[in-house]
């Protein structure tokens, strides 16, 4: 059996957990619950009758008081960088996470996801923001945690990511 750890990333209440819950128990609650230092859940994907195990670490939101702890991130595979859609500055948040999860365990296999594509309508992130970080060669997935859009569809792509690197 493969076993691949993930990090989710990104600053506080971007539908991190949310996202983890919707696609490990197909979940979703209204309720925002802070998530304190980190959560580790566990999923199994089968991928090309190939069973890897994830177990993917929820770390609690970056804001300007609380910092990733770099001891987290080693060990990783990959991560998921979470900005969500109806605020702009958590994109820069994600972005900045990119670059220090780069310059402490170097370049490893990630997506960016833009979550909350169900309150489309209040998004402030322009999406020729996201076409100009895609032309870079970043992949950016927008997904839903509420109704579930293309949850599934960002860890089954990221952990073929991490099965070719």
């Amino acid at each position: 059996m493969i076993k691949k750890k993930i990090c989710m990333l990104g600053a506080f209440a971007v539908g991190k957990t949310s996202l983890v819950q919707r696609y490990v128990h197909s979940l979703f609650s209204d309720k925002y619950h802070t998530t304190v230092g980190v959560k580790i859940e566990k999923a199994q994907v089968r991928l090309e009758n190939t069973d890897v195990d994830l177990i993917i670490w929820d770390l609690h939101g970056e804001d300007e008081f609380q910092h990733v702890r770099l001891s987290y991130l080693k060990g990783s595979s990959g991560c998921i960088y979470v900005a969500d859609g109806t605020r702009k500055t958590t994109l820069a948040t994600a972005l900045n996470l990119k670059e220090i999860v780069e310059n402490t365990i170097g370049k490893i296999p990630f997506i960016l996801v833009v979550n909350k594509l169900d309150l489309r309508d209040q998004w402030e992130i322009d999406p020729l923001t996201l076409e100009d970080i895609r032309e870079k060669g970043t992949i950016v997935i927008q997904t839903s945690a509420k109704t579930g859009d293309e949850v599934k569809e960002v860890f089954q792509l990221l952990t073929k990511k991490m099965m070719d690197k």
